[in-house]
């Protein structure tokens, strides 16, 4: 600093040249502007030694909150309200499992309230617009003007569609009454699946931790890779770490290792679930069922079938990246490019999520194929995908109906933890904003019924193609008798 300034920090009787060396510098050379720090072992970080410096951040941190008087209001509610959140929680997570179970005892009267609402629905409405049109036509004799024909046209119009709307609706009713009784049976045997293999309940939080893992790993390893290269001062005199060579396309790399080990772990836990399934369905005794189905599951998967899951989850990535790029680069047009390349653009984003969803759906059943007859991904997907295609009306019954009501069963346990929530909140209103805990209630609520339903709704699926197979290759005659339930025969 000296020989680059000519300034002279120390006492006189220092020498400049004897500034790193002289033992006496210590004490008459200033501190350091920057705490003293040691490394910390296995991240190459630098940390402060000195205690203080972090009594000073957690001082300036509370000074900071204190300030904000809407932060401050906001944080000491959930603070005042922490049991009745913790509570309202676990409110969410009973009412899930119950939900479980009550699904099994009531879809038939569910799906059936469903399909009348929306018949009587479509002819209620049909009804009022061939009405409407009625009355309009005969005050429309003494009134001709050029809005009220308009407006006779266009009741007429809309009259016919609703009346076409209906009869197809009531058609395709028709048509799929036998298919919606197998949704209410699937759903019934899916209850029972979950009283003989309970440990399934549990699938989502495994799946949930292990991503927590690997995505704290993979964002440790950002870190790294922020401060790799060579330290080189830029224009404004600090210091900045730039890349050269294959160093710089590890970003990438990088990127791509976090959707695909996503997808894998997601994978897993599809084939995991859809492994016991099977062992379920295909057990004709059910207390001949192995200790723990959902273990021997997860061992079959490690030792034959991780290959499976790999190509199965490469394969959505290979989907997926496209995707996000277009719709980086669809946000960094904005506002720039015109109406037919926006237009473009989302239809192909549009396009991609399509295939990316309809791969999914064909890969978890190709992971269920794999399970029933340890066929690699590629003959395994054929096989589900031409089974899929025998059952399409099946299939459309199971995805629309059974999602539903699914959807539903998502919509009350919020609905039903946000009005407890209401309700105990209430007596906090005077002195504490109840805002914010309510919305993490519900947050928390939606994620823990999504996690449960979707477990479910993985359950019917699979169960749906071990029917369908089942159906295929035996026909209750002597020597090829059904493995399915009753309810399903």
């Amino acid at each position: 600093f000296y020989f680059s300034t000519g300034s002279t920090l120390c006492s006189y009787e220092l020498q400049p040249s004897e500034y790193t060396t002289d033992p006496r510098a210590a004490k008459l050379c200033p501190k350091y502007p920057v705490p003293e720090s040691a490394p910390i072992p296995f991240f190459h970080r630098c940390a402060p030694v000195n205690i203080s410096c972090y009594a000073k951040f957690a001082e300036a941190l509370i000074t900071f909150v204190s300030d904000s008087s809407v932060l401050h209001r906001l944080i000491s509610g959930v603070m005042t309200s922490k049991e009745i959140i913790m509570g309202l929680c676990l409110l969410s997570l009973v009412l899930s499992m119950i939900l479980m179970v009550i699904i099994r005892y009531i879809s038939r009267v569910l799906v059936w309230i469903l399909t009348i609402l929306v018949i009587l629905g479509s002819l209620g409405g049909t009804g009022v617009l061939w009405w409407l049109y009625a009355k309009q036509r005969i005050s429309a004799g003494a009134l001709e003007t050029q809005i009220a024909k308009d407006n006779l046209q266009a009741l007429l119009i809309y009259a016919i569609a609703a009346t076409v709307f209906t009869v197809v609706l009531l058609l395709i009713m028709l048509i799929m009454r036998k298919r919606v009784a197998l949704t209410i049976a699937l759903f019934h045997v899916a209850g029972k699946v979950f009283i003989h293999l309970p440990l399934l309940v549990f699938q989502p939080f495994w799946t949930f931790f292990v991503l927590i893992v690997f995505w704290t790993y993979w964002i440790t390893v950002l870190l790294f890779l922020g401060t790799t290269g060579s330290p080189v001062p830029n224009e404004e005199g600090f210091v900045e770490f730039r890349m050269a060579g294959p160093l710089k396309y590890m970003w990438w790399y990088h990127m791509v290792g976090l959707i695909w080990i996503s997808e894998f772990i997601l994978a897993c836990q599809q084939m995991t679930v859809a492994g016991a399934v099977v062992t379920y369905y295909f057990t004709r005794e059910k207390r001949n069922l192995p200790f723990t189905p959902i273990l021997a599951s997860v061992n079959r998967l490690v030792c034959y079938h991780l290959g499976t899951v790999a190509k199965g989850s490469f394969i959505i990535t290979l989907v997926k990246i496209p995707r996000m790029i277009l719709m980086y680069i669809h946000t960094q047009l904005k506002g720039k490019e015109n109406a037919c390349a926006r237009c473009m653009l989302k239809a192909c984003i549009c396009c991609l999520w399509c295939l990316e969803k309809c791969l999914t759906y064909l890969n978890q059943n190709a992971y269920t194929a794999t399970a029933i007859n340890s066929t690699n991904f590629c003959t395994s997907a054929k096989d589900a995908f031409v089974i899929l295609v025998e059952n399409a009306l099946r299939v459309a019954a199971i995805n629309t109906v059974g999602d539903f009501m699914l959807f539903l069963g998502k919509v009350l346990i919020v609905c039903s933890t946000g009005l407890a929530g209401i309700m105990l909140l209430n007596y906090q209103r005077d002195y504490t904003i109840w805002v914010l805990p309510l919305i993490i209630v519900c947050l928390f609520a939606f994620l823990v019924a999504h996690c449960f339903l979707s477990i479910y709704e993985m359950v019917v699926d699979v169960l749906f193609l071990c029917f369908a197979i089942d159906t295929k290759y035996n026909d209750g005659s002597p020597g090829r008798e059904f493995y399915m339930d009753k309810v399903l025969m």
